[in-house]
């Protein structure tokens, strides 16, 4: 039954990260939550995820034009930059505070698509 779960949530969350939307995200809370798996282990699985599944809605969105190039050379040249240290610095953090962190951005960014995301 468990696999079953496994899959089942491994299909929703790549049904969602392929709209571009967080499926990964949405993935750290079934593994946290469901699974019993740590906020730092599930952060790991989670971006072994991100790399299969990213690549694959990528060609998806290359083909339909709707990357914008010159934002992504910037914002991955600053993301790469950073994320080594973020990394490093979220391994010593306490799981409880990483976690307390992590559901209060989650509950930020829900507030603000409630109330001030407009449509283009």
């Amino acid at each position: 039954m468990q696999f079953f779960l496994d899959v089942l949530a491994g299909a929703v969350t790549g049904i969602i990260t392929g709209f571009g939307i967080g499926g990964g995200t949405l993935l750290i809370l079934y593994l946290t939550s469901f699974r019993g798996v740590s906020q730092l282990e599930a952060q790991g699985i989670n971006l072994l995820y991100f790399m299969p599944t990213a690549a694959s809605a990528l060609v998806s969105h290359i083909k339909n034009r709707r990357v914008v190039w010159r934002a992504v050379i910037f914002a991955a040249c600053a993301g790469s930059a950073t994320t080594a240290i973020a990394a490093f610095f979220a391994a010593g953090l306490n799981t409880e505070l990483l976690r307390r962190l992590f559901g209060g951005f989650l509950l930020a960014v829900g507030i603000s698509e409630l109330f001030w995301k407009k449509d283009n």
